[in-house]
Formats: C-alpha cells, structure tokens, sequence
C-alpha cells in the first residue's frame, strides 16, 4: 500500500500562508515557523503528520502528497479547515 509522511502549516488566510511560505523559503526552519503559527496540533510537533495512506486526508492534501515531489514546499492548498504549506517528506 502507498504511504506518506508530510509536515504542514495549518492557517487561516491565503497572505498569512503566503507570508509564511516566504519566510520558510527565505530560510527561516519549517518546524519553529510550524510551532509559532499552525493552528492546528501537530504545530506543537514542528508540523508533523506522521505516516498516512491515500483517503486518510482531505482530498486537496492527497492530490498534493502522493503526486507531488518530496522535498518541496507546496502552498497554499486550501481545504476547509484553511490555508495550508505542506511538505512531503517521503513516500513510498
């Protein structure tokens, strides 16, 4: 079965997404901007969503993750929880 493990940033505007996608590719590092900014729980955990398959995460997060390449930064994908950056950091 095809799995992933990405990291996101989870946040309520396309700006503050985009502003932070800015700082994150200006060097700033994905997990203390994750700390400081996601509203969502894993931003405690620097972002991280562990391992998950297809269907376990919104459609928009899906189409992303497991077509996208490792390693880039894609944002803002909006679901309806928000804006989000999201990372893939492996597949396989």
């Amino acid at each position: 079965m095809a799995y992933a493990t990405a990291r996101h940033i989870l946040v309520g505007t396309e700006q503050e997404c985009n502003t932070l996608k800015e700082e994150i590719q200006n060097g700033a590092s994905f997990e203390s901007v994750a700390q400081e900014h996601s509203q969502c729980p894993s931003g405690s955990q620097g972002g991280d969503l562990g391992k998950f398959g297809p269907g376990q995460m919104v459609p928009e997060f899906d189409e992303v993750v497991f077509s996208g390449d490792v390693g880039v930064l894609y944002g803002p994908v909006q679901t309806q929880f928000g804006y989000h950056l999201l990372e893939i950091t492996s597949r396989g």
